[in-house]
Parts: C-alpha cells; sequence; structure tokens
C-alpha cells in the first residue's frame, strides 16, 4: 500500500496554495506529485469559476475533480466539463436591485457557466478584473438570460460592504439563497445550502473516497466549511482567526509552501488522518 493511499486533500486558492502575487512555489508542485505519486487525491477547492482555475490547474494537474464557485460547482478540469453545478433562482436579481436603490456606486459582478459580467465597477471589481484578466462584459441582473450561479458585491470601503450585507440579510426573499464572505472586499450571493463543504463532499463521494480519509486547507471564511466537512481542517499560518479557530491544525503560511507543509505532516504523523 502506498503512503497517501485513498487520502484526499482539498486546498484553497488564494491565500492557500497560491503565494500573495498568486505564483505556485516550486515546494508545493513538487510535494503535490509526491503525494499523487503515493496514493494521493490532490485537487482544489475556490470560490472562482473554471476559466481562471485552468492556468492553476496545469500546473498542480489535480487528479480529482475540482469544486469551484464556492461549492456551486464540480468541474473535471482535464475535459472542461461540469460533473454537477447548482445555480441560484430568478429572485436574485430582486435583491442585486435592492441594494443599487440603496447603494446606486455598488458593484456586482455576475456568474454564468459562460460569461462572467460586471454590473459595475468599483476600485475593488477593477483590480479582480484585471488580476483574473477578464473582459469587460457588462449587462445588468435583469439583462442575463443565462442561469446564474452566484453573483458577488466587491468594495474597498468596509462600512459599505457591511451596508450591502444588512440589505441583503433584510430582503423578505432572503431565506432563497446562501451567504459567505469569501474575501475582506468581497460577500457572494450563492444557491441556497451551498458551501466549500458541499463541493468536498460531493467530490469525494464522485471519487469514492471516505469522507474520513479528507482533509481541507484554507485561510478565509468561506473555507470554514469545507474545513468542517473534511474529516482533517488545516488553516494556514496567515488565516483569518475564524478560520483558525475552526481548524483542527494551523500550518505555515502561504508564503512557506504550506501545502508542502501539510502532505510533510501527513506523512510524519502529526496530521492524523
Amino acid at each position: 500500500m502506498k503512503k497517501f493511499e485513498g487520502i484526499l486533500i482539498c486546498t484553497d486558492l488564494d491565500g492557500t496554495l497560491l503565494c500573495d502575487d498568486k505564483s505556485i512555489s516550486a515546494k508545493n508542485v513538487e510535494a503535490i506529485e509526491y503525494f499523487k505519486a503515493e496514493g494521493g487525491f490532490f485537487t482544489v477547492i475556490t470560490g472562482r469559476v473554471p476559466q481562471t482555475t485552468m492556468e492553476i490547474c496545469k500546473t498542480v494537474k489535480p487528479n480529482a475533480p475540482i469544486g469551484c464557485i464556492n461549492g456551486a460547482g464540480v468541474y473535471d478540469w482535464s475535459r472542461g466539463e461540469y460533473i454537477w453545478a447548482q445555480t441560484v433562482p430568478d429572485d436574485i436579481c430582486e435583491l442585486v436591485a435592492a441594494v443599487y436603490d440603496e447603494i446606486p456606486d455598488a458593484a456586482a459582478q455576475i456568474n454564468t457557466f459562460g460569461p462572467l459580467y460586471f454590473q459595475s465597477y468599483n476600485s475593488a471589481m477593477i483590480r479582480f478584473r484585471d488580476i483574473n484578466n477578464l473582459p469587460d462584459l457588462q449587462k445588468s441582473c435583469d439583462e442575463i438570460t443565462e442561469p446564474i450561479t452566484k453573483i458577488f458585491f466587491a468594495d474597498d470601503d468596509e462600512e459599505k460592504l457591511l451596508r450591502v450585507i444588512d440589505i441583503l440579510s433584510k430582503h423578505p426573499k432572503s431565506g432563497l439563497f446562501s451567504y459567505i464572505r469569501s474575501e475582506i472586499d468581497k460577500y457572494e450571493i450563492l444557491p441556497k445550502g451551498i458551501s466549500k463543504g458541499t463541493a468536498l463532499l460531493k467530490i469525494a463521494e464522485v471519487m469514492g473516497i471516505d469522507k474520513r480519509r479528507t482533509v481541507a486547507v484554507g485561510d478565509y471564511n468561506n473555507d470554514i466549511p469545507m474545513m468542517q466537512a473534511a474529516s482533517v481542517g488545516v488553516a494556514v499560518g496567515n488565516a483569518c482567526e475564524e478560520a483558525k479557530t475552526a481548524a483542527d491544525y494551523i500550518t505555515v503560511t502561504n508564503e512557506n509552501a504550506a501545502i508542502a507543509k501539510v502532505i510533510e505532516n501527513i506523512e510524519n504523523g502529526k496530521i492524523l488522518i
């Protein structure tokens, strides 16, 4: 039996697998290859859509489907197709309209299975678009005919983002959706009951992996459901306090090859599966 036979590691990307400059350390790549060669299954579960994840997949070559859209999709990156996905009801546009009624300079980004649309921009949304090299496709929510997988608001102004959160929570149809603070400047509306934990369990089911042999690694609030769904949750050293509190283990930071360290500690028994 190989060293990591039947173990599934699921990692977040930004702030976890990726360094702050969005690169992947050679040490992480080498450790992931070793882990897979010794019988392990490695994948990523991210808030990103597949389009903005493919270059990373080409580098680390997950040998299990990836989780995307903060858990709303499970995607076979090698074949370029969804295995499983969820969408939000059309009522979501009413929530978006409510935000814009009170905050006209809000900025929303709308995800579909194809194009990614921007309803409007602010500094946080422009930065997101530019970092991910996304085309400038502008449409309002009610103009979009494709199924919508999620919508997020972004703002560098914490007070304004908290106002967005408050408006959404008080909307009469708020209970039709799930919500997550995915980064310090982002708040997402997701299909009801969906989280990164949903994707982890679905991937384990598809791969026939025992849930007791699953490990999740992350850094932010949206990673907490994934850590809780896994047998073992690991927070990187740069994680937010909520993620650290939810984790079973705390490892080194994303700048210090955290995934390589997790694999090393599984091998030497410091992380028990």
